[in-house]
């Protein structure tokens, strides 16, 4: 796996611990009530609208279904599996652990992810070659590193319909493709052995059954095949635009290759290859477990999402005064306009990301 050394005990960095240790004086930094409650409402969200699927009878209200099965797993994947995949759900392990299996019983793998997110991602974002959430291969190009292809002069098009199709690709091709190179991107990585592999060949089997398995007893195999597939696109839609509007927009980092990184405060790394949106949007806040919030996530991944908001205006006037680029969009649809501009410049040969 690439070796990259960040400079450690930056100025910055010390400051900004220094003020979040502060801030939860105390507080709890995980476990808080409000996120166990809010778990404990999606759940039930989601459980409802599979029930709702499986009994449904007229087209309009399975459709309904659909679109609320894809929402609410989604929800999931924000509040409940991600928060424990970072150990930050609940102050015991165990808690952390069964929460971040929901990724399993959703059809993904929380091993694979954890070494695709936590490791690698999360320590060198929008680095090419290491993070393989920028890594689209030949259909679309998120850095300037990557090559340019004849077709990609419509990504800023074209990818926005693609997005939807991240989590039926990402649960039967790319976790499957992961383990069997024992490969993430282009970086190595132990596949899963012992527990783990039966976690992941169990959780595989538990999302086909309750994908397919269940609502044929109660649906014919078009009906099942049609809400699976609006269910799995409005949630691949949900889940690739909250990371793409978070690290693909204008004024974030993206280096060109590994070394450009090297030597550099990894919190100033974090900041400046991130971006906030719609800190204002209390419906979008909620919903996506406040990872419109992504720039504190990256900082501090192991508290409570719920805490993000609050933490905001700390860590940009501690930006401000280091003179650390601090980017937010006021709107979502700021945000939105600003990742159509980044995918029209890299649509472009050779064309150079804007970072003002």
């Amino acid at each position: 796996m690439t070796k990259i050394s960040y400079r450690s005990n930056s100025d910055f960095h010390k400051e900004l611990r220094r003020r979040v240790d502060e801030y939860f004086i105390g507080k709890p930094r995980r476990g808080a009530l409000g996120v166990q409650v809010k778990a404990a409402v999606i759940s039930l969200w989601l459980a409802s609208s599979y029930a709702l699927y499986l009994g449904a009878t007229l087209p309009w209200l399975l459709g309904i279904a659909a679109v609320s099965i894809g929402l609410s797993m989604a929800a999931v994947g924000f509040n409940i599996g991600h928060d424990g995949g970072h150990g930050a759900f609940s102050r015991w392990y165990v808690i952390n652990r069964l929460t971040a299996y929901s990724f399993d019983l959703l059809g993904g793998s929380s091993y694979v992810w954890r070494w695709k997110h936590n490791h690698l991602h999360h320590t060198f974002p929008n680095v090419d070659g290491i993070d393989s959430d920028i890594d689209l291969g030949a259909i679309g190009r998120l850095s300037a590193a990557q090559p340019w292809r004849m077709h990609h002069r419509f990504q800023h098009v074209y990818l926005w319909i693609l997005y939807g199709l991240l989590t039926t690709k990402w649960l039967f091709v790319d976790d499957f493709r992961d383990v069997i190179r024992a490969r993430i991107g282009d970086q190595p990585f132990p596949p899963p052995r012992g527990r783990e592999l039966v976690g992941f060949i169990g959780g595989k089997m538990a999302y086909a059954l309750l994908a397919f398995g269940v609502p044929l007893l109660c649906h014919h195999l078009m009906v099942v095949i049609a809400v699976y597939a609006l269910a799995s696109y409005v949630c691949g839609l949900m889940l690739s635009m909250t990371f793409q509007l978070a690290h693909c927009v204008e004024g974030v980092r993206s280096p060109s290759l590994p070394e450009d990184v090297a030597g550099n405060d990894w919190a100033a790394h974090q900041v400046a290859s991130t971006a906030n949106f719609a800190p204002r949007g209390l419906v979008l806040t909620w919903y996506t477990g406040a990872l419109n919030f992504q720039i504190e996530h990256h900082l501090f991944p192991g508290i409570s999402h719920t805490h993000y908001p609050k933490l905001a205006p700390l860590v940009q006037r501690t930006c401000e005064e280091f003179g650390v680029r601090y980017v937010s969009y006021p709107t979502l649809l700021a945000a939105l306009r600003a990742h159509h501009r980044f995918l029209a410049r890299l649509a472009l040969p050779g064309e150079p990301i804007l970072t003002a």
